[in-house]
């Protein structure tokens, strides 16, 4: 029998990431591909235990709790240590998690322990027992390449956004519960995050934002964000930005989107100033529209958007905003 497809189901001290349940998308496609092979899902460190129940709901029958002292905040080493302890127990047949900064680096520590290839940012998968072949984002997301990966183990990574995450399914058994305490060496945890020193999110996340408002350049200055911010609180989203805004001190790098910045998929996508090079458009190409607001009609946000306004945002953007207001006279977000 095929050995089961471990899922890493990410989470910070028990808060699932955005894209956690992506990962069990992936996962079910790599399990058809490999023979109908069983899902598991890992769940590392104590504060994850209360996400079992959703896991099994999503798809998981079978949930692997790894406990340990040294799990209890993020610790990258650890982290690999303890998913290669859950891995060889669980004689699994592929190790899969979703491509964030976090996912990458923990399957890419297992992948150094086990002497095994790692597969990152995967757009598309064909698994099966033999060589597996991947599609993968390269270079920034200015090209996709098509690889064939052989592996007695296969450990893959899904690009953010790429695989839609699983929904829960109402009705379905709790999943069955396997506790893992695997032995750490001393040096296992001398990397880790203890704390987050990030100002309180008073509003809507950019990662899971449906509505990004997002300025560049053309915005020109830090007090100009503040008209963006005042469209996406009508809106009920969030604020982004390009790379040249926190360059300048605009705004801080977790508003960036970008290829050394956040990648998102919301439903529409404001770019207000923005030039649009392939460094951005990585971040925010799985949105699903694109409003271009540019003076310039040749930029390449513009040319790639789904609609654009050809004008000032200075002038389109408080526009637009008395127009929302005059159809929704309480302030509250538009529908």
């Amino acid at each position: 029998m095929t050995g089961p497809v471990l899922v890493l189901i990410e989470h910070d001290r028990g808060v699932p990431a955005e894209t956690a349940y992506q990962a069990l998308t992936l996962a079910r496609k790599v399990a058809d591909g490999l023979g109908s092979a069983p899902v598991e899902a890992v769940l590392i460190g104590r504060a994850a235990e209360p996400l079992a129940a959703d896991a099994g709901a999503r798809g998981a029958p079978t949930v692997r709790l790894v406990r340990h002292a040294d799990l209890d905040d993020y610790a990258p080493e650890a982290w690999g240590d303890a998913l290669a302890a859950a891995a060889r127990a669980a004689g699994a047949s592929a190790v899969v998690a979703v491509g964030t900064d976090r996912g990458n680096e923990v399957l890419a520590h297992l992948a150094a322990i086990e002497d095994l290839p790692f597969a990152a940012n995967v757009t598309e998968i064909e698994a099966n027992e033999g060589a597996s072949t991947v599609t993968r984002v390269r270079w920034g997301g200015s090209l996709l390449e098509k690889v064939a990966v052989e592996a007695p183990v296969l450990i893959v990574s899904g690009a953010a956004h790429a695989f839609p995450a699983a929904e829960p399914v109402q009705g379905d058994p709790a999943p069955a519960i396997e506790e893992l305490t695997p032995e750490l060496g001393p040096a296992a945890a001398r990397t880790r995050i203890v704390e987050r020193e990030t100002a309180a999110d008073a509003g809507t996340s950019l990662a899971g934002a449906a509505v990004v408002v997002s300025g560049g350049r053309g915005v020109g200055s830090a007090d100009g964000f503040a008209i963006l911010e005042e469209l996406a609180g009508l809106l009920g989203g969030a604020v982004g930005c390009s790379r040249v805004v926190t360059n300048n001190g605009w705004r801080p790098h977790s508003d960036q989107v970008g290829q050394t910045g956040k990648r998102i998929a919301p439903e529409l996508y404001i770019a207000c100033g923005i030039s649009g090079a392939i460094q951005h458009w990585v971040g925010m190409m799985a949105a699903k529209r694109v409003l271009a607001i540019n003076t310039d009609r040749d930029a390449p946000m513009v040319t790639k958007a789904d609609y654009a306004v050809i004008g000032d945002l200075h002038v389109v953007l408080p526009a637009v905003i008395d127009e929302l207001r005059r159809r929704r006279p309480d302030g509250g977000p538009a529908a």
